[in-house]
């Protein structure tokens, strides 16, 4: 007989409660922060070249250093490690903050002030390398194994809820109290993270190869990853369609050139894909999506191309705000079965490593395809660049789908089953 799903196990955890606090506000700042210095660097340069830089700036470190940054995550405790990441990032937002100031606009001109901009990005991309596989880490430290998967699926649902939030606020408090008091709001969040935190006690390291030479760790963590074909094959598909469907990084273009919404309307084009993931997330801990995974994950993928294609013609705003809606609805179902895939696969030694090289694949492919679109979109112009990112997405999925028949059967059930018996 089948086991009652107990749809708030995680919840059941004040730890993991305490860590979704920290994660929200962690991730509300973060996104909200990149939605202003979108607005204001396309608002100085009036070029898309300079948002698909944004991404560039912040994807070259975070790729960077990705590896070595899984590496030390794994040598380290992570409750303290995941403090100095909210330090490194407060920091960041208070340069942001001062870089802003009325009196700095005033004495430096607008390139100098864009170039700041891009050296505090470079930095945050440094801590980026960091946050992901930590937060990867602490999560498999405060939950039992047996409920990893609703674990996961809480924590990607706080970050879908932030994402939401977090462009939302940003697109409003731009309109209302101007970019330099909205990265007030942005400081403030991240020290709001870090009270939070500390509310989380020190966590053991279950790594029993501490001291391991640098470059065998690396080695041992790209082995596992590139030989374990769930995790690699989830990983490929997520990164190009993510790479080829970045039309997000144009949404001040469409904003304000195409649709002429204003930056009202950009806060709802930037929050329609974190609303319909929102949801997303919300239903699967009702019902889970680990049966048939691989089937669920193709199709999700082949959605969202459809809805990038969709947007990238439409010229309607409530058309627009419905495709980027029903995209993030799709991508929720990918987020959320690549997630279990990782939980479930990865050795509790190895979660930071496989974590960083997710941020390779997934989280990074993110910032080079804003740099993939701000390129195209210089080349063809907008409209052309986001067809042809839907485009490239859709043959992605029937590549996949042809010559990966074993990741079209994949089935995460069994999985879940093991883990029920530890």
């Amino acid at each position: 007989m089948t086991e009652p799903l107990d749809p708030y196990a995680a919840l059941r955890y004040k730890e993991f409660n305490v860590f979704l606090l920290v994660r929200f506000a962690m991730v509300f700042a973060w996104s909200m922060q990149f939605i202003v210095i979108e607005w204001q660097v396309y608002s100085l340069t009036k070029d898309p070249l300079s948002l698909g830089i944004i991404g560039l700036m912040e994807i070259i470190p975070a790729v960077g250093i990705a590896l070595f940054a899984g590496h030390f995550v794994d040598q380290n405790e992570k409750r303290n490690l995941l403090v100095k990441c909210i330090l490194g990032f407060s920091v960041i937002s208070l340069g942001l903050f001062l870089v802003t100031l009325p009196s700095v606009e005033a004495s430096y001109s607008s390139r100098s002030i864009l170039y700041l901009i891009y050296a505090l990005v470079f930095l945050g991309g440094l801590v980026r390398a960091f946050i992901g596989p930590t937060i990867f880490s602490l999560i498999a430290l405060i939950v039992p194994k047996p409920i990893y998967p609703n674990a996961a699926t809480w924590s990607s649902s706080t970050w879908q809820v932030a994402s939401v939030l977090g462009p939302a606020f940003a697109g409003f408090s731009i309109s209302w109290i101007g970019v330099h008091w909205s990265l007030c709001v942005i400081f403030g969040s991240s020290v709001l993270a870090l009270l939070f935190l500390f509310q989380i006690s020190k966590k053991p390291i279950l790594n029993p190869k501490l001291g391991e030479p640098i470059f065998q760790s690396l080695k041992d963590g790209l082995k596992f990853v590139f030989h374990t074909k769930a995790v690699f094959g989830a990983l490929t598909l997520d990164m190009i369609a993510v790479l080829f469907g970045g039309a997000v990084a144009l949404l001040p273009i469409y904003a304000q050139d195409i649709l002429k919404v204003g930056s009202e309307g950009f806060g709802i084009l930037r929050a329609a894909p974190a609303v319909g993931a929102s949801i997303t997330m919300v239903l699967s801990t009702r019902f889970p999506l680990h049966r048939n995974a691989g089937k669920k994950l193709l199709w999700a993928v082949f959605g969202f191309g459809v809805c990038i294609l969709v947007f990238g013609l439409s010229k309607l705003f409530w058309l627009s705000v419905i495709a980027l809606f029903v995209s993030g609805a799709v991508d929720g179902v990918s987020m959320i079965i690549r997630q279990t895939i990782l939980q479930l696969k990865t050795p509790d030694n190895m979660r930071g490593r496989v974590a960083s090289v997710n941020s390779i694949f997934v989280g990074s492919s993110n910032e080079l395809g804003a740099f993939e679109s701000g390129l195209t979109a210089k080349l063809m112009g907008t409209v052309t660049a986001v067809v042809f990112g839907g485009c490239m997405t859709l043959f992605t999925v029937g590549l996949t789908a042809l010559v990966s028949p074993s990741f079209r059967r994949l089935d995460l059930s069994e999985d879940i089953r093991e883990h029920k018996k530890v």
